[in-house]
């Protein structure tokens, strides 16, 4: 039976600009299983986004709610969503979000300050990550030193530093060059494969979305179109 991982229930989010209201999500219904690597494709402003920042406990929803595993994400307090997300959620972007002042093993290390581990078990379990995306050699290299590629490796070994189930990625190569680009979706299908993260990736690159397992289409704050993909 499907492990239904990752559900919005009825979900609408709005948002104000310059006084008018512009409705994002329109009463979605969505789930998605434990381990599915699923991508999000559709014009500017369809909702992808949107559903990324709900899941990843980014932002609220106006209605509805928004289930990861057995919390309920909608209804958590702010004070309580850093931790949560800190356990459960890896975050991807397109600029790469690396501090410039730190080694990749330095900004792979970040996202455990939040866990209990003593600075050697830290250590440890980022050069372990940098290790699962190829880049051990790279470990002392700053941002400026890498590639953007080698870049973006950097930033999926953060996001998968505190082995979260969910790894949430907002147009990962958006900024590449296609051989770069294909590394990292490599990198990917290889977390979601081998390791069983369950993975949500907005893109408007149609060699990306052909990665994943399914494909969500959306306009308008609907769901268009969903379909499983051979891979």
């Amino acid at each position: 039976m499907p492990d239904k991982f990752i559900t919005l229930n009825n979900v609408s989010k709005s948002y104000t600009r310059g006084g008018e209201t512009l409705k994002v999500l329109d009463q979605l219904h969505l789930s998605i299983d434990r381990g599915d690597f699923v991508a999000l494709m559709g014009p500017s402003g369809s909702g992808k986004t949107t559903i990324l920042n709900l899941v990843g406990g980014l932002d609220s929803c106006d209605s509805g709610s928004v289930h990861v595993a057995d919390s309920e994400v909608s209804a958590m307090s702010r004070s309580a969503l850093p931790a949560w997300r800190s356990r459960h959620v890896g975050f991807v972007f397109q600029s790469f979000n690396l501090l410039p002042v730190l080694t990749a093993l330095e900004n792979v290390m970040l996202p455990l300050q939040l866990t209990p581990l003593s600075a050697a078990e830290r250590k440890k379990q980022a050069a372990f990550a940098l290790d699962i995306v190829g880049l051990s050699d790279r470990a002392s290299h700053r941002p400026t030193q890498l590639s953007g590629g080698q870049e973006q490796r950097v930033a999926i070994a953060r996001a998968i530093a505190t082995d979260p189930a969910v790894i949430i990625a907002d147009e990962p190569t958006g900024d590449l060059d296609r051989s770069s680009a294909d590394e990292v979706l490599q990198i990917l299908s290889r977390l979601n494969s081998e390791l069983g993260k369950t993975i949500l990736m907005v893109t408007h690159d149609l060699v990306a979305a052909k990665k994943a397992k399914r494909l969500l289409e959306l306009d308008k704050g609907l769901l268009v179109e969903d379909q499983q993909q051979e891979v």
